[in-house]
């Protein structure tokens, strides 16, 4: 029982407690004191009755202060959620504010032209709520994107807009997909330690990711219009698209507009990042220049000198070398080295002590307003990205690669659609922390990495490991590549 309430603690925190009991202490005594006004006023104590009052209102001031602030963005943030039909701009507020005191000095002067005012103003929020709407109907949205989406880097995407209303055009709309990166949050793991797994997936909602597609200034009747933009994805993964959002503030910005359309299932799946990481590589052995194998064959590189063998190839004498020792020499070539190249991803990283006193409310927070990724997601972000830039650079080379995450050992390949489908695996792989759930040693695979037979296989272990926690035989078997 305590090690559930200490881990309850994580979800809610003694300020929001103290805030929570206050604010109910605060309404049920302004409460307690409007029914004390009554009863006095009932029962003719004027006194008495004036000073409940007064007391009441004092109770009321402290709720306008500090209830509703809070309640209202918690009901701001549920109602972005929602497929509401329109939401007031600030000028849209302004306005009502105005109109609601325009409507009570017209009613307690009797003033002509304060009814004008106010007839006004009551025209041209309705023309506006009423063009507003008429403007997203009867629209369509398309959206074509590329084959390869990698992180960070400009895509193309044709939008199109299609309007199929007989009178009316469409102006000023703005275009927005909606989706999920993923289908619980990724602290799933950390609810179900408090709750029920039907409770804790309930209620572990990631949050919906919006990006702006285009902005059409104009569609005339029964027409459409495509447009090709290019937006940046900053994150790698998976995102599942959900709806089209289309919004407008046309004519007078008083109101929001919002109509979202449903769209067929479909997903974007966005590749790592590419790094720039040459350099890095051309301070190890393979890569510098060619790469040389330790076998004979029909290369280029001389691999030794022997004899002459009746058998042999004249043209293969090496004619100086048999004048300086006075019999035949044969020159012996190497192997062209076939690059067969395995990055081998260990996904296990470490969090920062930072990060483990970090309370679990916190980091649902920041998950759900998108806020920047913490540093150890950062450094396995960089190491995903690592592992990506290191099978581009040899796939261009025309080399049989292989991605190995974990246990699961894939066969070589090369190609685009082989490295494509390296790029998915890489851009769908999480970090696995090891004080939430133990990883599996990486190095148990290395002896069948290894037993590649007749072919030189040059292994990239990308990890967060010190050199020192590898294993001295696994150290001196592959090309480490610490992120």
């Amino acid at each position: 029982m305590i090690d559930w309430i200490r881990q309850l603690s994580q979800l809610v925190s003694l300020r929001e407690l103290r805030n929570a009991l206050l604010g109910f202490i605060v309404v049920i005594g302004g409460l307690g004191l409007a029914m004390f006004t009554l009863y006095a006023h009932r029962t003719g104590n004027i006194r008495l009755a004036g000073i409940a009052a007064a007391a009441s209102l004092v109770f009321v001031l402290l709720i306008i202060i500090f209830v509703i602030p809070p309640l209202a963005r918690s009901a701001s943030a549920e109602a972005s959620q929602m497929n509401l039909p329109f939401e007031f701009t600030t000028g849209g507020a302004i306005s009502i504010g105005l109109l609601v005191i325009v409507a009570f000095a017209a009613w307690n002067t009797g003033n002509n032209l304060l009814f004008l005012v106010l007839s006004f103003f009551s025209s041209a929020l309705f023309v506006g709520f009423l063009s507003g709407n008429i403007c997203l109907r009867k629209l369509d949205v398309k959206m074509r994107f590329p084959e390869a989406i990698f992180a960070g880097e400009e895509t193309p995407i044709l939008v199109g807009l299609n309007n199929r209303k007989r009178l009316f055009p469409t102006i000023s709309v703005t275009t927005e997909v909606r989706g999920r990166i993923r289908e619980h949050s990724k602290f799933l793991h950390e609810y179900k330690k408090m709750l029920s797994d039907k409770w804790a997936k309930r209620i572990s909602r990631p949050p919906i990711i919006k990006h702006t597609l285009d902005y059409f200034v104009y569609v005339s009747r029964k027409s459409s219009t495509e447009n090709k933009v290019k937006h940046i994805f900053g994150q790698r993964g998976r995102f599942v698209i959900r709806d089209f959002e289309l919004s407008t503030r046309f004519p007078f910005g008083f109101f929001r507009h919002r109509r979202r359309l449903p769209t067929q299932k479909a997903e974007i799946i966005v590749f790592p990042k590419l790094g720039q990481i040459e350099h890095e590589l051309s301070e190890m052995p393979l890569f510098t220049g060619k790469l040389i194998s330790s076998k004979k064959g029909s290369g280029q590189d001389l691999f030794a000198l022997r004899d002459y063998q009746p058998t042999d190839d004249f043209r293969h004498i090496d004619w100086k070398a048999t004048a300086r020792s006075n019999h035949l020499t044969i020159r012996e070539f190497t192997a062209e080295d076939e690059k067969r190249v395995t990055v081998v991803l260990d996904p296990n990283v470490e969090r920062t002590d930072v990060e483990r006193s970090t309370p679990l409310r916190q980091k649902i927070k920041a998950e759900q307003s998108g806020e920047k990724l913490s540093y150890s997601e950062m450094r396995f972000e960089n190491g995903v990205s690592i592992a990506a830039s290191i099978l581009s650079i040899f796939a261009n080379q025309n080399a049989d690669t292989r991605l190995v995450i974990g246990h699961s050992i894939e066969s070589y390949g090369s190609g685009v659609d082989h490295l494509n489908q390296a790029f998915e695996k890489l851009a769908l792989v999480e970090a696995v922390f090891e004080e939430d759930k133990p990883g599996q040693d990486p190095y148990e695979i290395f002896p069948e990495l290894t037993t590649d037979e007749g072919f030189v296989n040059h292994i990239f272990l990308v990890t967060a490991k010190h050199e020192k926690e590898i294993p001295s035989e696994i150290r001196r078997r592959v090309n480490l590549v610490r992120y």
